[in-house]
């Protein structure tokens, strides 16, 4: 029997018009189709394949649709089937065809078969065999020339969705298929398009640069015959203009790169990326994805607590993720797209949230044995609707209360309400139009009396102070003598002397004031204190205070300087 021809697998905007019934039909056509082309003979199947467009066009847009994620967030049975008869259709063709279809080789297939299927452990030998085939490089080679002319192009443009859509792919190629960056590294020109490119772009194109870059150098580190020689030459060919914001030290910072660096390379380039690892490692661990060791898992007593159920059927507990982990799980899935929404936060749940880890460990591809078997596909099944349900259905619905009654004010009801007012009494604009600014002003009648004001300036003193009541009898248990005979002389007389001997020492040596350590322990100081009776922090106060206020300083040479009639000099009268 003739197998009838495939139907191209339909974009979003179509998908969305099917209806679910006949949409599970279309899902069995395909199926079928699938499931009887796998079992047709070996030479029935490569003649197919070769000669009906209908499969490659139908594999094209169905792993085209796979890349995009428009399929269902909670796919039947029919479709996981479907799912997986495609993969084992495309394994066939690579596997046992000896003339490979165009269509097969082309670099955009290969990048999207790697982000639908990448969960596959049979996808990295696949297209590591793949890659050894003559027409692929030289299909690569155009794709890398065209990637690096597109790099140094796209630094100033507006839009990034076409340069985000190819960076994914290249990321999404790399990871499984490491003979791929094998290819990209020969050749300085990538890794120069890569670190220009970095220094224009924005910041979430900037994460996938540095995971490109960072699977590159594995590509050259993890493989059969690991070249160190090349790896080294890019990496001194990079260092010589590194900064803290190249694209290098974003690699060595948000990876384990100079970790592996470290771990991986022996023998005779030990030696020679002996002085380069200590130059990388003034950067690790200080980018945006620091690499942190994993922190025990604590397990927590069951305490018989839990999330509270939505028993009434109207959202009034929210049972979605929080959106701020949708946000951690768009930005992982930015980095890795081949990830489901389930898969993601589950990972989330395992590292409590922390981006930086979840990032660092899928990059290094070391992640628990019980993570490791999981669906990286799965997604986040959508919650069905329910409709809403009546709380209270015996109560009959009634009118809504009342509205509160309108404020009032104590204007309501008067004159002007009651419409009681005359004619005459009301007026538009001023009343009396003929008066100005200036006959106003003229008009003394109303001014208040200037005797009335000047009595009351005269019984107003403006020294009299509150009364301080500090030394009452009630505050102290006794009277205080004020009247001790002469004690405001004595003090004067004090402050005199003291005035007289601090100028007299700041004419001889203004050092004598200095507030260090040497200056108070010297002997004028020291003479100072003992003939003042002050402390060190006064007598230094004294002399901040004179060197603010220049008249000051001249009031006390008035008043303790004597005048021999003996003067050498004659000082500058000008301001």
């Amino acid at each position: 029997m003739k197998l009838p021809s495939f139907a191209p697998f339909p974009p979003a905007n179509l998908r969305k018009d099917i209806v679910p019934e006949e949409w599970a039909l279309c899902l069995d056509a395909w199926l079928f189709l699938a499931e009887g082309h796998l079992l047709l003979s070996h030479e029935a199947f490569a003649a197919k394949v070769s000669k009906d467009p209908s499969v490659a066009e139908f594999l094209n847009t169905y792993i085209n649709s796979e890349t995009l994620q428009v399929h269902d967030t909670n796919p039947g049975p029919n479709a996981r089937s479907l799912r997986r008869a495609c993969y084992l259709l495309i394994h066939r063709c690579l596997s046992e065809m000896q003339k490979k279809p165009p269509w097969l080789l082309n670099w955009h297939f290969l990048a999207d078969l790697s982000i639908a299927y990448a969960n596959r452990s049979s996808l990295k030998p696949l297209l590591q065999g793949l890659w050894d085939i003559e027409e692929v490089q030289d299909r690569s080679q155009k794709h890398k020339v065209s990637l690096i002319s597109t790099l140094e192009g796209a630094g100033n443009k507006d839009d990034h969705s076409d340069m985000d859509t190819t960076l994914a792919r290249v990321a999404a190629l790399l990871r499984a298929c490491p003979k791929y960056g094998e290819f990209l590294m020969r050749g300085s020109d990538f890794m120069d398009a890569m670190s220009t490119f970095y220094g224009l772009t924005v910041p979430f194109l900037k994460r996938k640069l540095v995971v490109i870059m960072y699977r590159c150098f594995l590509a050259l580190i993890d493989s059969l015959n690991p070249r160190y020689s090349m790896l080294l030459d890019h990496l001194y060919g990079l260092d010589s203009s590194a900064d803290p914001h190249s694209l290098l030290s974003a690699v060595c910072s948000s990876t384990p790169f100079v970790r592996k660096l470290r771990d991986r390379v022996t023998g005779p380039d030990a030696v020679r990326a002996e002085k380069l690892i200590q130059q990388l490692s003034k950067f690790e661990g200080t980018g945006t994805l620091p690499l942190r060791p994993k922190k025990p898992a604590r397990k927590r007593a069951d305490k018989g607590k839990g999330k509270e159920i939505d028993d009434y059927g109207h959202g009034a507990i929210d049972q979605g993720l929080h959106i701020h982990k949708m946000s951690l799980v768009t930005q992982i899935q930015d980095l890795f797209p081949d990830l489901g929404s389930a898969f993601v936060v589950k990972l989330l749940d395992e590292y409590g949230d922390d981006m930086e880890q979840v990032t660092a460990h899928l990059l290094d591809d070391s992640l628990p044995s019980h993570l490791k078997t999981l669906d990286r596909s799965e997604n986040i099944p959508q919650p069905p609707s329910q409709p809403a349900t009546d709380l209270a259905p015996h109560l009959a619905p009634r009118t809504s209360p009342s509205f509160p009654p309108t404020r009032r004010n104590i204007y309501d009801n008067d004159a002007f309400d009651r419409l009681a007012i005359s004619p005459s009494q009301i007026h538009r604009g001023l009343k009396d139009s003929s008066k100005t600014a200036d006959t106003v002003l003229q008009d003394r009648s109303s001014a208040p009396n200037k005797a009335a004001i000047l009595s009351a300036l005269t019984a107003f003193d403006s020294d009299d102070d509150e009364r301080d009541d500090t030394y009452d009898i009630e505050d102290v248990g006794g009277t205080v003598d004020a009247a001790l005979p002469g004690s405001d002389e004595v003090d004067a007389d004090l402050r005199d002397k003291n005035e007289e001997a601090l100028s007299r020492a700041w004419n001889l040596s203004p050092e004598v004031f200095e507030r260090d350590a040497g200056t108070r322990r010297g002997k004028g100081r020291t003479a100072l204190k003992s003939e003042t009776g002050m402390t060190d922090e006064a007598i230094e106060g004294w002399g901040i205070m004179l060197g603010r206020d220049p008249r000051r300083l001249r009031r006390l040479e008035a008043r303790f300087e004597s005048f021999g009639g003996q003067q050498r000099e004659l000082g500058k009268t000008s301001y």
